[in-house]
Parts: structure tokens; C-alpha cells; sequence
């Protein structure tokens, strides 16, 4: 098997290569839903390996249309793409709702299939179930419309988001507080203005570093303003017909049917769950806002609360004045290039992996990087990835790792890119962090795609467990040791592990408020899918003064450049669910020695190469040796 071959960049190749390889792919699907009716294998063993080439050429036009729509630099690349996932989860909805399809899998005899082969007939029965082929023919009918106006309105509320990066602008004293490299990359215009965008590589070094309390609050306020009001009707629409399609599959609820499928099982658990996470963190959010508040009072007395647009400032302040920890210090040994290498080989040794560049394989962008993935122990091709790790104009705004081939054993080899918005050169340590998170996406997914059935390959475990791999490999960003093998300063002084221990302390002053202002990103999910409220934005105003520590910004509407509306549905609770998860995984390793091969080797062994194969909770528990438990992220919290 060798990996995918993407066309030359230059020209419509990439247009020609993404139109012709779709259609073909889903005429396959097409014509192997045909012939599973009309030619029904004899054995519950060949109908499902015949499922399997559908869901793998369904599964190869929505990867690459789902990854293209967001960073390919061509407009029109972008919008065929979105077409062609349309016509994809077009089809998809029609194969779930096909009766004969349906009478074909119900009726077998799964007597002679292996447990894996077992579980994978009981998900597909689980999915025409969920997919509404039980229902009335006029039913059918209204859920392939409701599915279908899913698709083109989720993916117009993503574009709107993803070409709706706002600017302040501001005059140069304002940058005062800012980093110097920072500076000299905005110089001002002829009238001697700086413009200050809401990607991340402004955003962030500008609401942490500098000085002017109300040009942070401008960002704060033009970052939260995107998409609205133009995505507020795209809410609604969203929230009423996927609630509309949980009542006629008959759940109450679009949460309900949502968590069905997930570790946490039902919608009332959400509501509980992040409500337990709120009360849990109280305590230390409260404790360390106060910290804020004090020292905010002392640049402005008459300051009575904490607003979102002066926590990371303060945060930083409180950081370098008494913990001895100046993040302007600590990004000066964070550089892009070193930190890129490091990930590599960090990653690489812990999982027995082997990176190789290769400088000859097409890509989509010129600042996109690939390598061939290969397992150090006997040199086996595993895969290949690509990196696409800073911003450009119509590019995804986020941090993501996306599929580009689903792996499946002995037919095809897993691929995958990471997505992310980095500066090209010095980074703060935050941005370290989530490079090693949504690496840890990308490993999950190379190391898990070597199933024999597309439906378990790569990160295919329930979905309110596939962060916590992520999560957990987020510790070795925070591990002295690892650190210093690739975090030098421009004099190659290695970063010492004296100030590596300060970070730690300092990154635990507030994790309780941002616990609570992850459960008002919850409750948003939630509730919003739960209620359809008329008014999102007051909405958004009361369950952010039911959860957050920092108060609504006047003005604003998160909800509409809040992405994950559309792709977690009402279940971003799930990051949380994750990091419980994470931290008593973490619990296994040995702190003083990261790299202990044996744990290491179980870990990905046990976790992440079963891919999907397995409830997760079935895998921690091999893993641990015992069911997971909030004791280990109770007692993080706590400290």
C-alpha cells in the first residue's frame, strides 16, 4: 500500500482531482448499495466486507471534501468541495433510510462472525435504527430534508466564520506591553495605524501582553462578534431542525439522541455532569479571581468585577509578579522551527514512531509540510501526515486535526493533517500546548487505522472520550526534561527546568475559572440545542452568569463564531468528560520518567491502536487495569 497521491498544486488539478475522485467514489458506494439488494451475499461475513467498501468510499469523499472546504487556497476548491459533501451525506442519508438495505442486515444470521465482525453488525443496525428506516415512508421523506438542509447550513455558518476575521486597529503606544517581535511584525499603515486581527497569532499575545485595557477589550469584543448577526438565523435553523429530527426518531430531546451514542448515555447526564464539573471547581475559581480582582483594583480602584477581556492580562500579571514566571521570558525559548522538531521527536521515541520528511510529496499549500509515518521497530509504513500549522486568508481559524484517508488494514494506509494557526516564530507556551494536543489527534489516528472495518479506524471511539488522549500527551509540553531536549533561546541555552517547575505552579493558578468558563461553553451547547431560545444573545448572557466568573461583554454573541455548535452538536461537555479521563490515564505513567518504555507501549497497544474496536471505557479499563475514576482530576483540581 502507498499513501494517497494529491495532485500538483499549481492549475485546476486540484479542482479536476477533487471533482473526478469523488464522483467515482461515490458512484462505488452507489453501486455497491445496488448489488447488496439485488445480489445479497449468501454469508453475514461478505455482507458486511461489502458495507465496508461503501463506508470506505463514502468515508474518502467526506475526509478530503471535510479538509479541503477549510484549507485549500483556492475559492473554488473550497466551494466544490462543500458541494460534493452535500452530495455525500446526501447519499449517506439515503442508504440509512433504505428499507431493503435495512431488511438485508437485519436479517442475517450473525452466528458465524467473530466478535469484531459481531460489533460492527450491531452499529450498523444502530445506525439504520438512528437513521429513522423504521419509520413512515412521509417521515423518511421529512428527515432526508431535515439532514440535507444540516448539511448546507452548517457548512454556510462554518464559512462565515472561517472568512470573518475582524481587525482593530490601534496606534503604536497602544502596543505598549506587547513583545518586541510582535511589534515589529505590525508595523502602522501611512496613517499610522497598527491593524490587530482576531487570529490567533495576534489575538492572543495582544489580550495576554498589552498594557491598553480597552483596545484588549476591543479585540475581545471583535473576536466575540463574529459571524453575528449573520449566524444567529443560521442557529436556529440548526437547533429547530435537529430537534425537529429527534422528535420524529422519537427522543425528546436533540441532546438525548446525541448522547445515545456516547459514554455519558443520556441528555440529563450532560446537564449533571456540568453542573458536578461547575460545583467542583467553585471553590478555586472564586479563590483565584479574587487574586485578579486585587490586583486589577490596584491599576484601577474603582474596578468591581473581572471582565473576560482582562483575565488573561492579569493572569499574566499576577504570573510574573508573584510567581516568578514572565511568559515574554519563557516564548523566548519556544521557537516555531525547534518546537515543530521537538514534537517530532518527542512524540516519536514515546510511541515508536519515525517521521521522514518528504519534500517531494504534492501538497495543497506551500507552507504545508508532509511526512511518511513509519514504526521504529521494524520500519513498517504506517502512514503519512501533513502539517498546515499557520493562518492564511480563507483558512480554517482553529486548531484541528483533520482526516485525509481513513486507514483500513491490507486496503489502504491512514492520512492526516493537522490544521492549526501557529506563528512562524516564537511561541508562547500556550500554543506549544495545543500543538501537542492536536498531535496527539493525529498519532490516535495514524496509530488507530489499521482496522479491518472502516467504521473502528483511527479516532473512532465514542466521541466524548476522543479527547483524552490528547489531553494526557499535553502533559509532556509541561515535563522539564522533555522541554529542554528541543526549548533553547537564541543563544541555545536549553530552558531551565527551575522555571519549567514555575510554569507548572503558575498554569495551576486558574484552572477553576476556567473549568467554569468551560462549562458555560457546555451549558451553551446544551442548552441552546435544548431550548432554541428566541433571543440567543440573552440566553448566552444568563448562562454565562450562571457558570462563568467573568461577565457578559455588551454588544457580543459568542455563539455565532462558536464553531463547535455545529460540529459537537450539544456535546462539548465532552472536553471535560475527556480531561476526567485524561488525568487518571496520566495517573499510570511514571512522573519521573515519561519515556518508560513499557507503559508507554501498553498505552498505545491498549488505547489508541484498537482505534474503535472496543468501548472506551473498555479500553481505560484494560489500560488501567481497573474502571476510570474522577479521583485523579478531582485531586488536580483541588490543589
Amino acid at each position: 500500500m502507498t499513501p494517497l497521491s494529491l495532485p500538483a498544486p499549481e492549475g485546476q488539478a486540484y479542482l479536476a482531482w477533487l471533482t473526478d475522485s469523488c464522483a467515482a467514489a461515490l458512484d462505488a458506494a452507489r453501486s455497491g448499495a445496488d448489488r447488496l439488494k439485488t445480489e445479497t451475499p449468501s454469508s453475514a461475513q461478505a455482507v458486511l466486507e461489502a458495507w465496508n467498501d461503501i463506508d470506505i468510499a463514502l468515508g474518502s469523499v467526506a475526509a478530503r471534501c471535510e479538509l479541503f472546504s477549510e484549507v485549500h487556497p483556492d475559492l473554488a476548491v473550497r466551494e466544490q468541495a462543500d458541494a460534493l459533501a452535500q452530495q455525500a451525506r446526501s447519499l449517506a442519508t439515503q442508504l440509512g433510510l433504505d428499507t431493503e438495505l435495512y431488511a438485508v442486515f437485519s436479517g442475517l444470521d450473525a452466528s458465524d462472525l467473530d466478535a469484531e465482525a459481531s460489533r460492527l453488525l450491531e452499529h450498523v443496525v444502530r445506525s439504520f435504527r438512528r437513521s429513522g428506516v423504521a419509520t413512515d415512508e412521509q417521515t423518511r421523506a421529512r428527515i432526508t430534508e431535515i439532514r440535507d438542509r444540516l448539511t448546507v447550513v452548517g457548512q454556510q455558518f462554518a464559512k462565515t466564520i472561517r472568512e470573518g476575521t475582524r481587525t482593530i486597529r490601534v496606534r503604536p503606544e497602544q502596543l505598549d506591553g506587547l513583545p518586541q517581535d510582535w511589534i515589529d511584525a505590525h508595523p502602522a499603515d501611512d496613517e499610522g495605524w497598527v491593524s490587530v486581527t482576531t487570529d490567533y497569532p495576534d489575538a492572543l499575545p495582544f489580550r495576554t501582553f498589552a498594557h491598553d485595557a480597552q483596545a484588549r477589550r476591543d479585540l475581545s469584543i471583535a473576536s466575540l462578534t463574529i459571524g453575528y448577526p449573520d449566524n444567529v438565523p443560521a442557529l436556529h435553523e440548526i437547533f429547530g431542525l435537529r430537534a425537529e429530527l429527534a422528535q420524529l426518531l422519537g427522543y425528546a430531546s436533540w441532546p438525548d439522541y446525541d448522547a445515545e451514542v456516547k459514554m455519558i448515555g443520556s441528555g440529563d447526564a450532560i446537564a449533571a455532569f456540568i453542573d458536578k464539573i461547575a460545583d467542583a471547581a467553585d471553590a478555586p475559581a472564586h479563590r483565584d479571581v479574587a487574586v485578579l480582582l486585587e490586583r486589577l483594583r490596584r491599576d484601577h480602584p474603582e474596578a468591581e468585577r473581572v471582565e473576560s477581556s482582562d483575565a488573561a492580562y492579569y493572569a499574566e500579571v499576577h504570573r510574573r509578579e508573584e510567581l516568578d514566571v514572565d511568559a515574554q521570558v519563557v516564548r523566548t525559548y519556544f521557537d516555531f522551527a525547534k518546537v515543530r522538531a521537538g514534537l517530532l521527536k518527542v512524540t516519536g521515541r514515546l510511541f515508536g514512531l519515525t517521521y521522514t520528511p518528504r519534500a517531494d510529496a504534492p501538497v495543497w499549500h506551500e507552507a504545508v509540510t508532509a511526512y511518511d509515518v513509519t514504526r521504529m521497530a521494524d520500519g513498517e509504513l504506517l502512514g503519512r501526515i501533513y502539517l498546515d500549522l499557520h493562518p492564511r486568508e480563507g483558512k480554517f481559524k482553529h486548531a484541528a486535526q483533520f482526516t485525509l484517508v481513513g486507514g483500513v488494514s491490507q486496503v489502504q494506509l491512514p492520512e492526516g493533517a493537522l490544521v492549526c494557526n501557529l506563528p512562524t516564530g516564537l511561541m508562547e507556551h500556550d500554543d506549544v500546548v495545543t500543538l501537542f494536543h492536536e498531535f496527539g489527534h493525529l498519532v490516535h489516528h495514524l496509530v488507530g487505522g489499521h482496522q479491518r472495518w472502516a467504521e473502528f479506524s483511527g479516532v473512532a471511539t465514542e466521541w466524548d472520550f476522543v479527547e483524552a488522549p490528547s489531553q494526557m500527551l499535553e502533559e509532556w509540553a509541561w515535563d522539564a526534561d522533555v522541554l529542554r531536549s528541543f526549548a533553547t533561546n537564541a543563544a541555545g541555552e536549553p530552558i531551565p527546568a527551575a522555571l519549567v517547575a514555575r510554569m507548572r505552579e503558575a498554569e495551576d493558578f486558574g484552572k477553576g475559572y476556567f473549568a467554569r468558563t468551560q462549562m458555560f461553553y457546555a451549558a451553551l451547547s446544551y442548552y441552546l440545542h435544548l431550548e432554541n431560545p428566541d433571543d440567543v444573545v440573552a440566553r448566552t448572557a444568563e448562562l454565562q452568569a450562571r457558570y462563568s466568573l467573568f461577565p457578559y461583554l455588551p454588544g457580543t454573541c459568542m455563539p455565532t463564531s462558536f464553531g463547535h455548535l455545529d460540529g459537537y452538536g450539544s456535546g462539548y461537555y465532552t472536553y471535560m468528560w475527556s480531561l476526567v479521563i485524561a488525568k487518571d490515564l496520566f495517573s499510570a505513567f511514571n512522573a519521573d520518567d515519561l519515556f518508560d518504555e513499557r507503559v508507554a507501549t501498553r498505552y498505545r497497544d491498549t488505547v489508541l491502536a484498537p482505534g474503535g474496536s472496543r468501548d472506551a471505557a473498555d479500553l481505560v479499563a484494560t489500560f488501567l487495569g481497573r474502571p476510570f475514576s474522577f479521583d485523579a482530576y478531582a485531586a488536580w483540581l483541588a490543589r
